[in-house]
Formats: structure tokens, sequence, C-alpha cells
């Protein structure tokens, strides 16, 4: 069974660093790309950051980029993929998602993913 289950989330205060992480089970990690999407209340879901399968290269959104940094340990005891967040703004608030590609490479289309996780909150605030 594909599963991916988020963590890592929490209260931080503006300025701060928070490192997610995408646990998956039920596959084999370093075949597919996975992406980290966030969807803020009231707001549509949005891609932040994807790792691809095929050579590593990594996607970032012109709103993180410099920030956040997305990295994957394929080891099968980890099968994990992170998402390093630093200086943090109260504008990242939201729901973080990871989610399995269903292409080859990296997208920032909702629909070119699935296998989504359950999300985990983050919340920037001072």
């Amino acid at each position: 069974q594909v599963q991916l289950v988020e963590s890592g989330g929490g209260l931080v205060q503006p300025g701060g660093s928070l490192r997610l992480s995408c646990a998956a089970s039920g596959f084999t990690l370093e075949h597919y790309s996975i992406g980290w999407f966030r969807q803020a209340p009231g707001k549509e879901r949005e891609g932040v950051s994807c790792i691809s399968s095929t050579d590593g290269s990594t996607y970032y959104a012109d709103s993180v980029k410099g920030r956040f940094t997305i990295s994957r340990d394929n080891d099968r005891n980890k099968n994990t993929v992170y998402l390093q967040m630093n200086s943090l703004k109260p504008e990242d608030t939201a729901v973080y998602y990871c989610a399995r590609s269903r292409v080859i490479g990296c997208s920032d289309y909702v629909p070119d993913f699935a296998s989504w996780g359950q999300g985990t909150q983050v919340t920037v605030s001072s």
C-alpha cells in the first residue's frame, strides 16, 4: 500500500526554520519524483518544491527560492524526502503536503500528483 506521511510542522516565529519530513512506504522512493505543496485557508493548493527521480534535479516556486531546500534519502531504512525551510515568513503559513508524481520529472501541476499525505500544519507568527 502506497503511503506518504508528513511530519515536522509547527509554530515558528518569522525568520525561523523548520524541517518537514515525508516518509514513504509501499514503493521505492528513488523511482518517483516527489513534490511538496501547500494550501493556505481560502487559497488553492500550490506547488512549493519537487525533486526528480531521473537526475535528482530540483524545482522551487519563486516565492521560496533561496529559502527552502528539498532533499531525499533513498536508503530503504529512511525512504524519506525532506523540505528544509529557512527564513520563514508569515505568508508561508499553510498546510504542507507531499505527493508522488504520476509523470516523469518534476511538475507543479497538482493533477500530476497522487498518493497525497495527510498534511502538516506550518504556522509562522510572532
